[in-house]
């Protein structure tokens, strides 16, 4: 209906999708205005709900980041779309590179705002629960940036224990009859001795590694979201234990025992075969 009043979720990713369609069309000046309005549009939310006063949108931007409801990173993203937008008007920015840039912002904190709000809904759902006393509602609530479900570990464990008990099964087996493995041995391995030793000569097949690197100086974060904890900062040119694409956005690597996100835009990928320098 056209009097229908949108959400702010609603205003929030109809402004992603108009600045994308914008950027594609080569709208540059348009998808930079589009991107500011949409970034006071997160703005004016996130100062509504943590009752931060509405104002001047570098002064709110800098209050949600005093008051610990943004990160510093996202500080500066939202200061960046703002700049590129303002000049965008005052100076009828039109260029590709600056509008690329603040959609690919805007992106990334469009992502961060829906995460926070994912999280105050699901706080919000369990308030009941725990007021109703029952076993469930009193067990106390993790909310990190891990969300660790028993059941999961369980799928992994048990795999791994069936993988271990059938090694176990067939050493024991053979520890039952060394005597009939070494003749058997003895027997196939006499012949292939005297006819050729063509395969202890063959060289080994080798298939191409793919080499994981740091393009830049590189955050580690426990999740990913530019708001979850900061692991480390990598220097450019390390090398990553890789383990696969989150999303578009965010690649999974293992770091100190445990699984990390980093940007995926900041990893170099290189395909190299074993024995080469």
């Amino acid at each position: 209906m056209a009097g229908e009043r949108k959400t702010a979720r609603e205003l929030i990713e109809a402004g992603l999708r108009d600045t994308e369609r914008c950027l594609s069309q080569k709208q540059y000046n348009s998808a930079m205005i589009r991107a500011r309005q949409t970034l006071e549009y997160i703005v004016k939310s996130l100062c509504r709900r943590n009752g931060v006063p509405e104002g001047d949108l570098s002064v709110m931007i800098d209050d949600l980041y005093l008051q610990g409801i943004i990160s510093k990173d996202s500080c500066a993203n939202y200061q960046k779309i703002r700049l590129l937008g303002e000049n965008a008007v005052s100076r009828a920015d039109n260029n590709a590179y600056n509008a690329n840039n603040a959609y690919q912002l805007l992106s990334q904190e469009v992502y961060a705002y829906q995460s926070r709000a994912a999280r105050r809904e699901r706080r919000t759902n369990s308030t009941p629960a725990r007021r109703s006393g029952s076993p469930r509602a009193s067990a106390p609530r993790q909310d990190s940036g891990f969300n660790f479900n028993p059941f999961d570990l369980l799928k992994i464990v048990i795999p791994i224990l069936a993988i271990i008990l059938v090694i176990s099964v067939v050493r024991l087996v053979r520890a039952d009859h060394p005597k009939e493995t070494t003749a058997a041995e003895v027997t196939t391995e006499a012949p292939a001795e005297t006819t050729t030793e063509a395969p202890e000569t063959e060289a080994p097949e080798t298939a191409p590694v793919m080499i994981y690197t740091t393009r830049t100086s590189l955050n580690v974060r426990s999740a990913p979201s530019t708001d979850a904890e900061l692991l480390t900062t990598l220097p450019a040119g390390t090398v990553l234990d890789f383990v696969g694409a989150y999303n578009d956005e965010w690649s999974i690597i293992n770091y100190n025992g445990g699984q990390a996100y980093v940007s995926t835009k900041y990893v170099d990928v290189q395909e190299q075969t074993p024995g080469t320098p």
